[in-house]
C-alpha cells in the first residue's frame, strides 16, 4: 500500500471511525488520541465562531452537528480560519436540516461568520476613505471591509430568550463593516439604504447622479429630487463610516 493510500485510509477512519476500519498497525489507544483531537480542534473553531447558534442546541445536538460536517463534508481550504466559511458551506449546499434544527438555522450562522469574514479581510490597497462633502463628485465604491447584507429573520435579536419561527413581516437589513480602529461594526439599515448599496457594489466606480438615476428605476414611488436628497445624505453618512470609499485611479 502507498503513502498516499495510507494517508487516505487514516483519515477516512478519522472522519467515519464506524464505516472505516483503521490503518494496520496503529494501536486502538493512539488512534483514539488522533480521532478526538482532530474532532475538538474542530468542534472548538466551530463553537468559537458561532456562539449564539451553539446556545440554541444541547451539547449531544452540537455535537452531532458538527460530527455530520466534520463526516459528510469536503473541505476546500486548509487553513484554520477558512473552517467557519466552510461550515456555512455545508450549511448552505450538503445539509439536511434535523427536526430540532430552528428555521431561522442558516441565516443567523451566515451572520455570526461574517464578523469573522469581515475582521480578517484585507482592505484593497487602492481603497481611500472619502471626505463626505467629496460624495458628490467621486467614483464610489463599496469597501472590501463591508458587507450589504438582508435576512428574513431578525438574526441581530435572536437569543435562548428569543426564537421566531416565521420570518419578519419586512427583510432586515444590515451592513457589517470595519471602523477605523480595526473593530467589526454592525449597521442596522433599511430597504432604500440597501439599495444604494448594492447598485454600488455591482456596479463600482459610479458616480452619485448614476447611481441616482439606476435607484429611481427601482422606487418609481420616488421622485428624482427625493432620491438624490435621500442618497446624498445616506451616503454622506456612510463615508464618515468607511463603509463607501473611493479608489486612487493612477
Amino acid at each position: 500500500m502507498s503513502f498516499i493510500e495510507i494517508q487516505n485510509e487514516f483519515m477516512a477512519h478519522i472522519r467515519k471511525p464506524s464505516q472505516n476500519k483503521k490503518p494496520q498497525g496503529i494501536e486502538d489507544r493512539r488512534m483514539a488520541i488522533y480521532r478526538d483531537l482532530f474532532f475538538n480542534n474542530i468542534v472548538g473553531f466551530i463553537s468559537s465562531g458561532f456562539p449564539v447558534l451553539k446556545t440554541l442546541y444541547s451539547d449531544k445536538q452540537w455535537q452531532m452537528l458538527i460530527r455530520r460536517f466534520f463526516s459528510e463534508y469536503d473541505c476546500h481550504s486548509p487553513y484554520f480560519l477558512d473552517i467557519a466559511g466552510e461550515f456555512i458551506n455545508y450549511l448552505s449546499s450538503n445539509y439536511e436540516m434535523q427536526k430540532y434544527d430552528p428555521p431561522f438555522m442558516l441565516e443567523l450562522a451566515h451572520y455570526e461568520w461574517i464578523e469573522l469574514d469581515v475582521a480578517i479581510t484585507q482592505q484593497a490597497e487602492n481603497e481611500q476613505l472619502i471626505a463626505s462633502d467629496q460624495v458628490a463628485s467621486a467614483r464610489l465604491y463599496l469597501s472590501s471591509t463591508a458587507r450589504n447584507l438582508s435576512y428574513q429573520f431578525a438574526v441581530q435579536t435572536i437569543s435562548t430568550q428569543f426564537q421566531p419561527q416565521q420570518p419578519s413581516a419586512q427583510p432586515n437589513y444590515f451592513v457589517v463593516y470595519r471602523d477605523g480602529d480595526d473593530e467589526v461594526q454592525f449597521l442596522t439599515t433599511n430597504a432604500m439604504t440597501a439599495l444604494l448599496l448594492s447598485i454600488i457594489s455591482e456596479h463600482d466606480g459610479l458616480i452619485l447622479d448614476t447611481i441616482c438615476e439606476q435607484v429611481t428605476r427601482h422606487a418609481v414611488q420616488f421622485s428624482a429630487a427625493q432620491i438624490a436628497q435621500g442618497a446624498l445624505v445616506t451616503l454622506r453618512a456612510m463615508a464618515e463610516l468607511g463603509i463607501i470609499v473611493t479608489k486612487n485611479q493612477a
